[in-house]
C-alpha cells in the first residue's frame, strides 16, 4: 500500500484469527525443525561449508494495521547451531506479514551481529512459492549494518526463497551477496534447509477470546500507537 491515500488514519476492520488469514504464510505456522541446513560462507581462504540443525518458531500475532494498511503476520525466531554442538551458530529474530489487499510478504531480520533488514516479495493467497528480497541504499525494503560489517563484510542483497512441500514440510534457500573486503568479486554465502513440523501453532490472543472483537472497535488497541502485540 502506498501512502497517497486521501485518510491515513481509519483502520479497516480485521479477523480476530490469525491464523484463517495468512494467505500463503498460513502452512509456515508453528514449531519447525531442520537437520540438513547447509551454510557457504567466506572464509580467508576463500568457502566454507558447514551443516547445520535448526529450530524455526512461528507463531501468530494479532493483526496489525498503519492506518488503512492491514497486516496478518507470524512472529518468529530462528536458532541454528552445527550438527552435536551447543553454542550458537545463528540466531534470528523478526516477522513474516502478509498484506491480503496487495498480496505482499514482508519479512523482517534482526540478529544480534548488528544487523537489521526489511524483505518484500508477492504471492498468491494460495501460493506454494514466493521469492523475497531486500537490497542495500533503499529507503523501503533494505539493509542496515553497523559499520565494521559494512566495511568488512558489505551487504549488498539478500533473497530468500520458500517453497511449501506439503502441509508438514516447507523449505527456504537464501542468497546473501556480500562484498568482502580486499576482494573485487562480490562473495554469494548461501543457506538452505528443508524444515519439518514438530508442533502446531498457537492461537494469537485475540483469537483466543470468546467474543471476537474487530480491530477497529473499541477496545481492540491494534491502532498505530500500539503495534506491540503480546508475547
Amino acid at each position: 500500500m502506498t501512502a497517497d491515500v486521501a485518510d491515513v488514519f481509519t483502520e479497516p476492520d480485521a479477523d480476530p484469527n490469525t491464523l484463517s488469514n495468512l494467505g500463503p504464510l498460513a502452512t509456515l505456522a508453528g514449531t519447525w525443525e531442520g537437520a540438513d541446513g547447509t551454510d557457504e560462507h567466506p572464509v580467508r581462504e576463500g568457502l566454507e561449508v558447514d551443516a547445520f540443525v535448526e529450530r524455526y518458531d512461528l507463531q501468530p500475532i494479532d493483526p496489525q494495521t498503519n492506518g488503512p494498511q492491514l497486516f496478518y503476520g507470524l512472529r518468529y525466531h530462528r536458532h541454528i547451531v552445527k550438527p552435536g554442538e551447543i553454542e550458537t551458530f545463528h540466531d534470528q529474530v523478526g516477522y513474516w506479514l502478509w498484506e491480503p489487499a496487495t498480496h505482499a510478504v514482508l519479512l523482517t531480520i534482526a540478529i544480534p551481529r548488528g544487523q537489521v533488514a526489511l524483505a518484500s516479495g508477492w504471492a498468491e493467497p494460495d501460493g506454494t512459492t514466493f521469492q523475497l528480497s531486500a537490497r542495500e541504499g533503499l529507503e523501503t525494503f533494505g539493509i542496515c549494518s553497523n559499520p565494521f560489517l559494512l566495511d568488512a563484510f558489505r551487504t549488498l542483497s539478500f533473497t530468500t526463497t520458500v517453497t511449501v512441500q506439503g502441509p508438514e514440510a516447507w523449505c527456504y534457500d537464501e542468497i546473501t551477496m556480500l562484498q568482502v573486503k580486499g576482494t573485487d568479486e562480490p562473495f554469494s554465502h548461501r543457506d538452505r534447509n528443508t524444515l519439518v513440523r514438530i508442533a502446531p501453532p498457537r492461537p494469537n490472543p485475540l483469537a483466543e477470546v470468546s467474543e471476537p472483537v474487530p480491530a477497529s472497535g473499541p477496545g481492540a488497541g491494534l491502532g498505530i500507537g500500539s503495534l506491540g502485540d503480546t508475547p
